[in-house]
């Protein structure tokens, strides 16, 4: 009996068949990207940590040190070296920029929870062109790049990351409070979260208002739903930017919010129902590329190449039905 040599837990061997189907979804996408205008960037896996670490939220990372003592760190997403090379390398370049990559990303993660550490991303970059433009732009090839991928089924959850945010500012919620409460719901741990709201002891009506927002979640009328603090302007205006093939996938979701600091507008994630999580997302963050010395809005999105290969199987085996989508996501309801 052969022994065996695993690799470390969230890694995994890629073998010949697999490869190749990998390969066809990514040729497949690719064709898209390029067709579109966006060119193919490759940066390094590592970068040095004081430049990155700081903008990558919530998601951990792996540090190690080059001769030199300096601290470098495995890059955890595509966005933020893409967002380097604009505003390093296309300093004086006219915008515009268009970039897309494919590359493996490496994240910290909690054991037992069968979550991956390295894994491969497909993505996209549309640098100088604000919202809603630019993100009705970038949704469009995003849904373009899945159908040519092969799925049907998938849905796109559509928030704004700065709607909860705003409305925790605007009834009083202080900085430390509000971080907490944004935790829960990057976790989408409501139980967490009503133990937060409930603790700032604000009265019923308002408490009310904070745990019923981030559930609201359907169609373009269920903005129409909400109340008057809540600005859903900016969804309202993607809403009307993109085209009606990219509006019918569209779920409003109030509640998003992404587990990476920077993103400042609109943010959206990939759901389909022959997949049990999220096959990846992107957003706006209009402030990041600044951060490396060109203030240009932005927006992108990563997906998940081995999320999306699944998803594929499930769909041919006959698992993409409405009743299957993410968890907390029947009927529309996406989590």
């Amino acid at each position: 009996m052969a022994s065996m040599h695993p690799t470390p837990s969230g890694t995994r061997d890629v073998l010949p068949d697999e490869m190749r189907e990998l390969r066809a979804i990514t040729d497949a996408m690719r064709q898209v990207f390029e067709r579109h205008g966006y060119g193919e960037v490759w940066t390094p896996a590592i970068e040095y940590e004081s430049i990155v670490g700081r903008l990558d939220g919530r998601n951990g990372g792996y540090r190690l040190f080059d001769d030199h003592g300096s601290v470098l760190r495995l890059r955890s997403d595509i966005t933020v070296p893409v967002a380097r090379v604009a505003a390093t390398r296309y300093a004086a370049a006219q915008p515009p920029l268009r970039f897309c990559s494919f590359a493996h990303v490496y994240r910290g993660v909690k054991p037992g929870r069968g979550q991956m550490r390295e894994f491969l991303q497909a993505g996209v970059e549309l640098i100088g062109s604000p919202g809603p433009d630019g993100t009705a732009e970038v949704l469009a090839i995003l849904c373009e790049a899945l159908e040519a991928a092969g799925l049907r089924e998938y849905r796109i959850g559509l928030g704004d990351a700065g709607l909860y945010p705003a409305l925790l500012g605007a009834v009083g919620v202080d900085a430390p409070t509000a971080d907490r409460i944004l935790d829960a719901l990057v976790a989408r741990d409501l139980v967490r979260l009503g133990v937060e709201v409930h603790s700032i002891g604000l009265d019923a009506q308002t408490t009310e208002l904070l745990l019923d927002v981030p559930q609201l979640r359907g169609g373009i009328e269920i903005l129409d739903s909400v109340p008057e603090q809540v600005a859903t302007d900016r969804l309202r205006a993607v809403h009307r930017a993109v085209p009606a093939d990219v509006a019918e996938r569209l779920i409003f979701d109030l509640g998003l919010v992404r587990d990476l600091d920077y993103y400042t507008g609109a943010v959206f994630e990939i759901y389909d129902p022959a997949a049990g999580m999220p096959l990846g997302g992107g957003g706006r963050y209009d402030d990041l590329v600044g951060r490396f010395g060109r203030d240009l809005p932005a927006v992108g999105f990563a997906v998940d190449m081995n999320g999306l290969h699944i998803a594929l199987a499930g769909e041919e085996r006959g698992e993409g039905s409405p009743g299957r989508l993410a968890p907390g996501a029947e009927g529309g309801n996406v989590a």
